[in-house]
């Protein structure tokens, strides 16, 4: 049935799908009505659908024989649209608030079984043991892993866990502080006590953690007692304490002991530490030529990090569970004239567009007429640059200072590329205008194969009068070294520029390399910005070390910490930093955010349809409207259903044109493409796109939203990183999609939902344009913030530490533990932790101690 049901639906995540199947179970079960009324009430969940599928859906339903018998709950499905599939048993069961009485009668052998995990959690001791049978702990044990392990609790550990139950919306201090009150609740009193404590300060809806202290107690407060002891001396006695305090302390004692250190590691830190003393006594024996490195030495000796005594980090807990949908800010301040309208299951964020700034006084347009002579030809067909070119090209094009431009979308940064890259090539031309190409190489970072392909084609069209070679590197386009050595610009992805330069043996034409620009850069806040990271890192050590310049130059959207990414990349403040904010767009966007209430996925999914209709109609018959969905099949679907609910609205005739000749060559067109949802929807002014299309019916919708033929084009995230088809009006339905890497569905990612609202707004035909975000509620906050330059850039290193430090071995750039530490320091990690210590795990205190964070790289 689930099967059957999700053919119809489209690509759905499972709990839409298994909440069809309830309600289609009732409708199928209801004795009370007929076939044909019966055959309605399901069309009502999955639009119309053919005699041949409700009579399998009827037979179907028949063989499900214990649906009545147990009542719902017990028999196999609750009627009652569910939040998905337990885990375990296979049984429909959704827990809410407001249904305590459906509850009582439909689930009571559930509440048996929860009614006795209570009793575990009461009466149980410090390590509790739970009791057989299937029941929620159990669960929540194969979920989450209530038994802590001993070695990831560090001095902090604590600290963290309250922060991430409190998803990042508390206060450092005011973390640290609930913390400390906590770790003093757990130390004393009994386990019914301290819970009644712990309810009171962390709150009802924490009980999930209470639940998670309680069971791992005694772990939690002990081992953060030794991990904070000042030294020896001191862990010394807690663990005598411990020792003496009965057999559950002394098993954790043999469980931290047991993993500390094997016996290789021991021999291996043992032998280090000789090395190191050899070391020291060779370098007093030489006198006082290198006070300051002697000096560091002892304090190694002493501090007993080459002892291997250093504290030890759980990474994977460090690393940010949410990755680049981690929000670190608290809030979200909207520009003026904003405002929130709340309806039945949704609330709605209106954000006007922002009007564009006057030119100031001394801000002028720059004529392509005024570039030198030898630039001109790379700007045919250009009478001016724009107001953020212009800013910049004096930077750009007569320095070779670094650069960071945060700019938004469609403001025109692949202009500012090519001024950089112009200025490369004039290094490289002698007195009679020729360019010598064998002395340099441009690498142009994009972060998707589909840009990739696009600014080969634009560079090597704006380019072709200097003789410039351009070719694409990536996972789908490999080159000789012969082509390599012919190229003068490469066009890679970060992935792809990361496995070159890891090459040792490659490096002849990498050391060629004197400009490097990387598009996109605020990819570094996404799971992908370890990899950029140490591009830049690895780059920048190679400019020290060769004493050769590289230009770095970086292109973001607008972001709110600008300042740290510049930093990053080596940037002078006063020539090579320029943020624009989105008052710079070409065409203001006016932004409206619904954030859908109803808990019930069936019913979620039903409302944003109707939603999606209804902001489609506000704008039919005036403008054209591109709708975003995140599967082939959904794209059909979105679009039957906005044109059938407009068939039984009696409003379709809004999507066509009142000309004759607009209609029929929709009708010709329908004739010639081979799609058979095409052919069906064509007609009406309605059409479909996503890469499994033939070709030449691609390029048929193409040409007809081009030219305004089309009303609605529905999509999927190709269209919005290939062709560029502007639309007056961009909806993104839906903000979940399907990750096959983590066979799972997971959030867009949000350099997606920059480019998709980056197609709303035709510079040549619209005052502003329109961007709608349909999510859930709890997403809200995240999209306002990315789009309204409040979501600061982070970094995910930590969560690749081991493989990027790794290739810099095996490179050979970093030999020993103290060039480990060194290259971090080149990284954007070490600038975040600079400049927010708690949210990467450190004391709100710990610069006043450590300046440098040399201790926290050396623990890295």
């Amino acid at each position: 049935m689930l099967s059957l049901i999700q053919q119809q639906l489209g690509g759905q995540p499972l709990n839409i799908v298994s909440g069809a199947a309830d309600e289609i179970l009732a409708v199928l079960k209801n004795e009370g009505i007929k076939n044909p009324d019966k055959k309605k009430e399901i069309e009502k969940l999955l639009n119309p659908i053919p005699s041949q599928v409700f009579d399998q859906l009827v037979s179907i339903g028949k063989l499900i024989t214990d649906y009545q018998d147990g009542g719902d709950g017990a028999g196999g499905v609750a009627a009652n649209g569910d939040e998905g599939l337990d885990d375990d048993v296979g049984v429909a069961v959704e827990f809410e608030e407001n249904e305590d009485e459906e509850e009582e009668s439909d689930l009571d052998m559930v509440q048996e079984d929860e009614e006795d995990d209570d009793d575990g959690v009461e009466n149980g001791s410090g390590a509790m043991q739970m009791g057989g049978g299937i029941d929620d702990d159990d669960m929540h044990e194969a979920n989450e892993g209530m038994n802590l392990n001993v070695q990831d609790i560090d001095a902090y550990w604590l600290q963290r866990k309250i922060s991430q139950a409190y998803d990042q919306q508390i206060d450092p201090q005011q973390c640290q502080k609930l913390a400390e009150e906590v770790l003093k609740i757990l130390a004393e009193g009994d386990d019914r006590e301290v819970e009644t404590k712990l309810l009171v300060h962390l709150q009802f809806d924490k009980f999930s953690l209470i639940k998670y202290l309680l069971r791992n107690r005694l772990k939690v407060v002990w081992c953060t007692r030794l991990a904070r002891a000042e030294d020896q001396e001191e862990r010394k006695k807690i663990e005598e304490e411990m020792m003496s305090l009965g057999p559950d302390l002394a098993a954790i004692l043999e469980q931290l002991h047991a993993t500390r250190a094997t016996a290789k590691e021991r021999q291996k830190n043992l032998e280090k530490s000789i090395r190191e003393e050899a070391r020291r006594l060779k370098d007093e024996s030489g006198g006082d030529g290198d006070r300051e490195r002697r000096g560091y030495a002892d304090r190694d000796a002493e501090g007993g990090w080459l002892k291997g005594q250093r504290q030890l980090l759980d990474l994977d807990s460090l690393a940010f569970e949410q990755g680049g949908l981690l929000m670190a800010n608290k809030k979200c301040d909207l520009p003026v004239g904003s405002y929130r309208h709340h309806s039945k299951g949704y609330e709605e964020v209106h954000v006007p567009a922002l009007k564009a700034k006057p030119l100031e006084s001394n801000e002028r347009l720059v004529k392509i007429s005024e570039m030198p002579d030898w630039a001109q030809p790379a700007f045919k067909g250009m009478q001016q640059l724009n107001r953020v070119q212009s800013k910049v090209y004096e930077t750009a094009l007569f320095s070779a200072d670094n650069i960071l431009l945060c700019a938004p979308t469609g403001a025109g940064k692949t202009n500012v590329a090519v001024l950089t890259i112009l200025q490369q090539l004039a290094l490289n031309m002698d007195a009679d205008g020729s360019i010598n190409h064998g002395n340099y190489k441009i690498v142009y970072v994009a972060p998707m194969k589909a840009l990739v392909a696009e600014v080969v084609g634009n560079l090597s069209h704006r380019l072709e009068a200097y003789g410039v070679t351009v070719r694409e590197l990536s996972g789908d386009q490999t080159l000789t070294r012969q082509q390599i050595d012919e190229t003068q610009i490469i066009v890679t992805t970060p992935e792809k520029w990361d496995i070159i330069t890891r090459k040792s043996g490659d490096r002849t034409y990498t050391q060629l390399v004197k400009l490097l620009i990387i598009d996109e850069i605020h990819l570094l806040h996404d799971n992908r910005g370890p990899v950029l990271e140490s591009i830049v890192a690895r780059t920048v050590r190679q400019i020290e070390t060769t004493k050769e310049h590289i230009r770095l130059v970086g292109l973001s959207a607008t972001l709110p910490n600008f300042e740290d990414v510049a930093l990053f990349l080596r940037v002078n403040f006063e020539k090579g930093l320029f943020h624009f904010d989105n008052s710079y767009r070409p065409v203001p966007l006016s932004q409206q955010y619904i954030g859908i209430t109803v808990k019930k996925p069936l019913q979620r999914f039903q409302l944003m349809n109707d939603i999606c209709y209804e902001k489609v109609m506000a704008v039919a018959g005036k403008h054209q409207v591109l709708i975003f969905v995140h599967s082939r099949k959904e794209t059909a679907k979105t679009a039957r259903a906005v044109r059938d609910t407009a068939l039984a609205n009696d409003t379709l005739s809004r999507f066509l044109k009142e000309d004759a000749a607009s209609r029929e060559i929709l009708q010709s067109h329908t004739d010639m493409v081979k799609s058979n949802d095409l052919k069906d929807l064509l007609p009406y002014g309605f059409a479909i796109h996503h890469a499994g299309l033939a070709r030449t019916d691609r390029q048929i919708v193409e040409e007809l939203f081009g030219d305004g033929h089309v009303q609605v084009l529905v999509s999927t995230a190709t269209l919005a990183w290939g062709v560029n088809l502007p639309a007056h009006t961009v909806i993104i339905k839906g903000t979940q999609i399907y990750s096959p890497e983590k066979g799972a569905w997971t959030e867009l990612s949000p350099l997606d939902v920059m480019q998709m609202l980056g197609r709303a707004g035709r510079p040549q035909y619209d005052s502003y344009g329109e961007g709608i975000i349909i999510t859930g509620h709890s997403e809200l906050q995240y999209y306002l913030s990315l789009m309204n330059q409040q979501l600061p850039i982070e970094s995910q290193f930590i969560s690749k530490l081991a493989d990027q430090l790794n290739a810099e071995i095996v490179l050979g750039t970093v030999q020993n533990a103290r060039e480990a530490c060194n290259w971090i320091g080149y990284t954007y990690l070490y600038i975040r932790m600079l400049r927010n210590p708690t949210l990467y795990g450190l004391p709100a205190d710990v610069l006043s101690r450590d300046l440098t964070l040399e201790e926290r790289r050396a623990d890295l």
